[in-house]
Formats: C-alpha cells, sequence, structure tokens
C-alpha cells in the first residue's frame, strides 16, 4: 500500500512539475506576458524534431504538437493549413532565443542534426536557425543566464516612418515598457522584446504565412479584451473557447501581424 501511494505522489509530482515549467513569464500590469509562436508548419514532424534538438519540451494538448521552451510556446500546426512564405519579407522579419553560450549550443545542435547559420560578420556571439519552411530564428548570447536557452525577441519590420508609431502602439496595446536596444527601438513585455527594424516598404502580413501569428497570455481575457477594444483595437473574430478549454480572439496590428490573445487552458503533461 505504501509503494502504491509514493507510487501516485511521484506521477503527481511529475505532473505538477511538467505544468510548472511550462509556465510562461509573470504578467505585467495589463495582465500580459510572451506566449507563442503559431506555426503552419509544412512538415510538422521535421520541425518537431529541430525544436527538440534545441532543447524543447513536447506536449500533446488536444492532440496537437506544442513545444515549450522558457518563456515561450511554439504551436507546430494550424488545422490543417500548410504556411506559405516565411518571416523574411513579413511583418515578422524573425524571431529570437538567446542562449548561455553560442558557439556550445551551435556544437550541441549540428550534433543533433540542425543546421546553424553563423552570426553576421562571423560574430561568434549570434547564429541564426531557418526552419525548413523558413521561420528565420536569431541566436543571441547571455553569459550570465542559467539556463542554455530561453525566448527572448520578435523582431518587426514596418516602414521606416511609421515605426514610432508602431513602438507606442505596442507599448500601450500590451503595456509593455518603451525603450532602446543599440539605438533601435523595443518595447519590453514580459518574457519577450518586441524590436522593430524599419523598412523601405509595407511588409506582408503574416496570415497565411508558416508564422501565421504570435500570441501572448494573459490573466483575464475579459478584462484585456474590454482594455483593448476601449482603446480602439478591432477584433478579429469574436472571444471563443477551444477544444482545450483556452479563451482566445485575435487581433492585427496596422502592420499586418496577426496576434493570438489566449487565457490558456491546461497543457497536459509533458511528452517524453
Amino acid at each position: 500500500m505504501k509503494i502504491h501511494m509514493l507510487a501516485v505522489v511521484l506521477l503527481s509530482s511529475a505532473l505538477t512539475a511538467g505544468t510548472a515549467a511550462a509556465q510562461p513569464a509573470p504578467v505585467n500590469a495589463v495582465g500580459v506576458t510572451m506566449g507563442h509562436w503559431h506555426i503552419a508548419s509544412q512538415d510538422v514532424e521535421a520541425n518537431k524534431k529541430l525544436f527538440l534538438a534545441m532543447g524543447g519540451k513536447l506536449f500533446m494538448p488536444g492532440g496537437n504538437p506544442l513545444i515549450m521552451f522558457p518563456g515561450l510556446y511554439i504551436n507546430l500546426n494550424l488545422g490543417t493549413e500548410k504556411g506559405d512564405g516565411g518571416t523574411v519579407g513579413s511583418s515578422v522579419n524573425h524571431v529570437g532565443f538567446i542562449v548561455n553560450n553560442v558557439q556550445a549550443r551551435v556544437a550541441q545542435w549540428k550534433a543533433a542534426g540542425v543546421a546553424v547559420l553563423p552570426g553576421n560578420n562571423n560574430r561568434l556571439d549570434q547564429a541564426f536557425v531557418v526552419t525548413p519552411d523558413g521561420v528565420r530564428i536569431e541566436i543571441l548570447e547571455d553569459k550570465t543566464q542559467s539556463m542554455p536557452i530561453r525566448h527572448e525577441h520578435v523582431h518587426l519590420s514596418v516602414p521606416k516612418a511609421e515605426v514610432p508609431t508602431a513602438q507606442a502602439w505596442y507599448a500601450k496595446t500590451f503595456g509593455g515598457k518603451a525603450g532602446t536596444r543599440n539605438d533601435a527601438p523595443i518595447v519590453d513585455i514580459p518574457g519577450a522584446q518586441f524590436r522593430f527594424a524599419a523598412a523601405d516598404a509595407k511588409q506582408a502580413k503574416t496570415r497565411g504565412r508558416v508564422l501565421d501569428h504570435i500570441g501572448v497570455d494573459v490573466r483575464d481575457h475579459a478584462a484585456f479584451v474590454k482594455k483593448i477594444t476601449a482603446e480602439g483595437v478591432t477584433l478579429d473574430e469574436p472571444v471563443r473557447k477551444s477544444p482545450t478549454g483556452s479563451t482566445i480572439t485575435y487581433i492585427t496590428d496596422p502592420w499586418g501581424t496577426r496576434i493570438e490573445i489566449i487565457q490558456r487552458g491546461p497543457l497536459g503533461p509533458q511528452v517524453q
């Protein structure tokens, strides 16, 4: 009996630990934290293999593959849709992780079969990974961080004249902190930094591309939707419940980036 009870306790602890490890960063004052990248993969298995090799953990909420990294979820399928077009050329030019040692992680990933591109001008503290279907991922380095990898940024591309407006929109909508990094505008929210690059022309919308949308998790969906609609943001669709118990809706920023607003239901246990 004692052995049986111990087994139950250990199993319960393992499931709880897996769920806790999957939690995003604590929310900010308006109840927002970074949520996910939603990839409409052309080859789900290829992308799953890549992200697991990079250190992600697999969950299967509702039978759909989801990869968790510290500060981020990555959904690998969007129903039966297969995205057309990578991130470059869209309003999300690329996304980014930060690691504790770029060269160590690059060696580890290459050994696991991940193709890694060198940093700009052969920088040793930068690298790039591109999924087989074109999602460009920048890898940067912070030697002071304790974990091997975590989510860092979403790099948006908007017409040069509209960069200040875009920065202000993201700061207001998501309760972010506007600032600069390397003299370039940014907005910080828990778990992510939105960066803004000046484009020569308006970029393609994300909807229908491989990186179909990004997402933010919210503490109180109704309260957050009330806030943004009062500020003039239009919902792309009515609020609804997903099959996994999440409350969701979508908005699209004025430059074409589709953003899911989600109060997330349970993920279930990590798939070993």
